[in-house]
């Protein structure tokens, strides 16, 4: 069926932002969040509309959109719905790998740039295949991925960010946890034999003073401590172009 072509357009995922940017609509996004950085230049002056998870919904009403990008893992669902009564809302459910290959795709059809899209969309298709390769060649790595330090948070295997992990020969300390995004203590058992520790730049800003004193600590024992771009490993879209291959370093880097 045939979709409107939006003329005004509210992205609430900065990663879906990227991608609306590189798909050649950004002069029809009217507003997006505060997180919305990349690319920093197409978005300097874009006005904002507050945070994924507390967007000013009378705000973007007032801004009169004709669609607006969403996200079911970022986005509250009771901001989904009261924007949906009022306006076309398009929902990406990048909980894996090949969901968020899926979700581009349809993001390039609903924003009418297919033809802008598809060069992004075969470096993506490429770079999802080379990393499977890449992975077969190498040992299989147990990763605790930090989220979040007070107290300390992982991901589990309902996650894009487990997806990430696993493509890439990792295998999730906290994958089978009944919960998204788990409290794992380093003193737990489970955590005890990791092999790395990734201390992500977001949502926690973990940096290189943190990530001495953790190895200093020894609190995960004898794992690598290092940090990642969380944006390779957390944001979907465009982004897995380049992303998932820096992952992969970031994960087998000696």
């Amino acid at each position: 069926m045939a979709v409107d072509f939006a003329k005004r357009i509210v992205s609430l995922v900065p990663s879906t932002t990227e991608s609306v940017c590189e798909f050649g609509a950004t002069d029809r996004l009217v507003a997006c969040t505060r997180y919305c950085t990349e690319p920093d230049a197409a978005l300097r002056e874009l006005p904002r509309i507050g945070g994924t998870k507390n967007p000013d919904r009378e705000a973007i009403a007032r801004l009169a959109p004709d669609l607006i990008l969403a996200n079911a893992e970022e986005n509250r669902p009771e901001d989904i719905d009261w924007l949906r009564a009022r306006v076309p809302v398009f929902v990406q459910t990048p909980c894996s790998i090949a969901q968020a290959a899926r979700d581009l795709r349809l993001l390039a059809e609903r924003l009418h740039s297919q033809a802008e899209a598809e060069p992004w969309l075969l470096r993506v298709e490429a770079q999802i295949a080379a990393a499977q390769v890449e992975a077969l060649a190498k040992p299989e790595v147990r990763v605790y991925y930090a989220i979040w330090r007070m107290p300390w948070m992982t991901v589990n295997r309902d996650t894009f960010v487990h997806g990430v992990l696993a493509l890439c020969g990792a295998r999730c300390v906290a994958a089978d946890d009944p919960e998204r995004y788990p409290k794992l203590e380093p003193r737990e058992a489970m955590v005890r034999d990791v092999d790395l520790v990734l201390l992500a730049s977001e949502p926690w800003a973990f940096d290189e003073l943190q990530r001495d004193e953790i190895a200093a600590s020894r609190e995960f024992g004898d794992a690598r401590i290092a940090l990642c771009d969380g944006r390779d490993f957390c944001w979907h879209g465009v982004r897995m172009a380049g992303g998932l291959g820096r992952a992969s370093q970031a994960i087998h880097r000696p």
